[in-house]
């Protein structure tokens, strides 16, 4: 039960920093805000990373306004204000919508497991060839 009250909290900590990240990075340039990300908030302390020195130096130079806005949303125990330098995190790319099923590949399905022995695999076949669209639209 601790390590679900734990993994609860961490989860709620990642939503809290994302959405921190969000607003903050509002605040910035598009081409700055692409490149860097909130890292951390702790004593007193938000941390930014950059993709490299020259956008860490650009970040810098919003560090009064990132500042205010941090102490806007979490109170006035912000004080101060890093940058490091290192890869950013990767954001997974959306789902691609899967291509549907022709019309000929839902035959050949049906066709296929008319002729199969295992009655479990032909209906799955026959369940994945009601999926496919007309060719047609």
């Amino acid at each position: 039960m601790t390590e679900c009250i734990a993994l609860d909290a961490l989860a709620e900590r990642a939503r809290v920093l994302d959405a921190l990240d969000e607003r903050l990075r509002r605040l910035l340039p598009a081409a700055t805000a692409r490149e860097t990300r909130l890292a951390d908030v702790r004593n007193g302390r938000i941390v930014f990373l950059a993709s490299s020195p020259t956008w860490a130096s650009r970040l810098r130079l919003h560090q009064a306004d990132l500042l205010a806005e941090a102490r806007t949303a979490l109170g006035s125990g912000v004080e101060r204000f890093a940058v490091k330098v290192a890869p950013l995190p990767t954001v997974p790319p959306e789902p691609t919508k899967p291509k549907p099923l022709s019309d000929a590949t839902a035959r050949h399905l049906r066709a296929t497991a008319t002729v199969l022995q295992d009655p479990e695999l032909a209906a799955l076949y026959l369940r994945l060839a009601s999926i496919a669209t007309d060719d047609s639209s």
